[in-house]
């Protein structure tokens, strides 16, 4: 897995930058009752979504969390005073303090089922009666977008998709949040060129494929034989899925 303390100062760079962050945004804001106040933004990385959500929406409050430092200091010079450095898993928050939490590209990221269902619980334990979670679902799938980089790359060692979008609701369920919506957005300047997804192996992206080993070196000599080295395949779609706490 990636060090995201190392990561934080290229990250929006590499990851679609603001063009991808509005789309994000907006997204989420969509699956978000008008009349929010307070909105707990988990797993916020360098802030560059969050910061959009405080723009986005008049009368809004939006707090931001992350367990990287790194990533935490890039969201606090965006939004000094509003982030926390804190585990996803044990959020310090009294319970029901928010009218809806976010989680962005997150729980694709646990390594373990028990570790998404305590991210889960965590956000609905943050929310008040009526509030809504929103979070991301099966980010994996929705980096295949049928390309020849796909095909190339299907053969690879899989891990589990923690964030599928029936999983996900299970968990929802089981802590008492029910189905309030789905959207989807498009990743903005995330379409992989071969050359970039060498990169990307080369610096241990694929989790299943970690630097040095001998498969990542043959995945990348059939990515360097590949046409338009230097062409983005179409960006990915994400989707977001919504949970309300009755009350």
């Amino acid at each position: 897995m990636l060090d995201y303390d190392k990561e934080a100062e290229r990250y929006d760079a590499s990851r679609g930058g603001e063009p991808r962050a509005a789309a994000a945004a907006e997204a989420v804001l969509g699956l978000v009752p008008e009349g929010t106040r307070r909105l707990l933004d988990v797993a916020c990385g360098t802030g560059i979504v969050t910061r959009r959500l405080a723009a986005g929406r008049e009368g809004l409050c939006v707090t931001g969390v992350d367990l990287a430092p790194g990533m935490a200091r890039q969201a606090a010079a965006r939004m000094p005073g509003t982030v926390v450095l804190a585990d996803c898993r044990r959020l310090p928050f009294p319970g029901g303090r928010f009218d809806a939490v976010s989680s962005v590209w997150l729980l694709h990221l646990a390594r373990t089922d028990e570790d998404v269902r305590a991210t889960v619980g965590e956000c609905a334990r943050m929310l008040r009666p009526g509030g809504v979670y929103v979070t991301t679902v099966d980010k994996a799938a929705a980096h295949n977008v049928g390309s020849d980089i796909d095909a190339v790359m299907a053969s690879r060692p899989h891990r589990p998709a923690r964030d599928e979008a029936a999983r996900v609701e299970s968990y929802a369920l089981d802590h008492g949040l029910v189905p309030a919506g789905q959207s989807g957005f498009t990743g903005r300047g995330q379409g992989r060129s071969p050359r970039r997804t060498i990169a990307d192996l080369r610096r241990g992206w694929f989790v299943t494929l970690p630097p040095g080993d001998a498969r990542a070196d043959d995945f990348a000599a059939r990515l360097a034989r590949l046409p338009d080295q230097d062409r983005p395949r179409p960006d990915p779609v994400f989707t977001l899925r919504a949970f309300r706490k009755p009350g």
